[in-house]
């Protein structure tokens, strides 16, 4: 794995990390607005290797050189969803959003499952910061070994 390739990497992070960030601070600002669905982020990985053809690859790589293998891969957003479950119904004759019967929905947003999603996503943009910090200094040590 080259330099770039980890900074390609560390970038995709810090972009993904970042937009599930951002849904979040979304879904905690609509945690009063009746009928707001929350919105559930898709991550997926850009590596398509199977584990077993990781393991295979391995296998095939400390038998016959001695040396681990390196993955390339990354992250990526698939798309946004919205979380089926529905929210409360509560009797608000008078608002603008209640149905026939007077009933509004709440929303579905949990304020506990939105701060806890937040950090792990803080901490995965960290992670992916950390990423691009290390593979840069990687690059100027290795800028300065020619002078």
């Amino acid at each position: 794995m080259g330099i770039f390739s980890a900074m390609n990497i560390g970038c995709d992070g810090l972009k993904v990390h970042g937009m599930r960030l951002d849904i979040n601070s979304r879904n905690i600002a609509n945690l009063d607005t009746p009928n707001y669905s929350r919105k559930i982020p898709l991550i997926v990985a850009t590596d398509s290797s199977s584990f077993l053809s990781v393991m295979n690859q391995m296998k095939q790589s400390v038998v016959g050189a001695g040396t681990l293998p390196y993955s390339t891969g990354s992250v990526s957003m698939a798309g946004i969803v919205e979380d089926p479950t529905l929210g409360d119904k509560i009797y608000k004759p008078g608002h603008p959003d209640a149905d026939e019967n007077g009933y509004i929905r709440t929303s579905n947003v949990d304020p506990l499952v939105e701060i806890t999603d937040a950090i792990m996503a803080q901490r995965a943009y960290e992670a992916s910061l950390a990423i691009l910090t290390i593979s840069k200094s990687m690059a100027d040590r290795a800028a300065a070994i020619g002078n």
